[in-house]
Formats: C-alpha cells, structure tokens, sequence
C-alpha cells in the first residue's frame, strides 16, 4: 500500500492508537489486531508530497525513510520542484535520498536501475 500525501494524519496519530491498545486493552473494536498499529503502518509507503522539509522528516522519524517514495501532485503545481524539499530535509544521507528520489520506487515497480 502507498499512502498519498505522507499518510496524512496516521503517521502522526499512530503512536496514540499504540497508547490506546496499552490503556483500554479489554475495549472490544470487534477487530484483533496481532502487532502494534505502528508496526502496520511501517510496512506501508508514503508519497513525499507534504510540502516542507520538517513534515517530511516527522514522516520518517514515524515510519522510517525506506517507506518514502518520492510524491507530486501532477499536473497541479503545488511545487516548483518537488524534490527541493527531499534534498533540503536534515538528517537524510546520501543513500536514504536515492531511494526517496526513486530507487524505492523502482523496487517496488520491479523496475532495474
């Protein structure tokens, strides 16, 4: 699954649904979950359109920098470059912003570079 626009809110409420497991253990949702939400939302994928730096940044520190793929809103010019963002964010290495700019992407189109 490839979430748009960064997942939106569930990257940043996940942890609460964690908290809510942990403190309401016996509330009955009708749905048995068999790991943490966040370990779910983990194994999904982002699209980098979040529009700043440190949203996106907050998006990996939540989900990981291997579950971003780079995002646009095509045509909609939302951005005049949508990677300035990706190479402007603090903390990615040379290496997490390859696969953010495409090799993620590629992997997971079984596309070989």
């Amino acid at each position: 699954i490839c979430s748009a626009h960064g997942g939106g809110y569930l990257p940043s409420y996940a942890p609460r649904s964690d908290n809510s497991l942990r403190v309401a253990p016996d509330m009955d949702t009708g749905v048995k979950l068999k790991k943490k939400p966040t370990e779910y939302l983990r194994q999904m994928y982002y699209d980098t359109l979040v529009f700043t730096s440190e949203a996106l940044r907050h998006l990996a520190a939540e989900v990981g920098v291997s579950q971003l793929v780079i995002g646009t809103d095509h045509p909609i010019p939302w951005q005049d470059k949508s990677v300035d963002h990706v190479l402007k964010t603090p903390g990615f290495s040379d290496a997490e912003r390859r696969a953010v700019l495409g090799e993620t992407a590629a992997k997971l189109l079984k596309i070989k570079l």
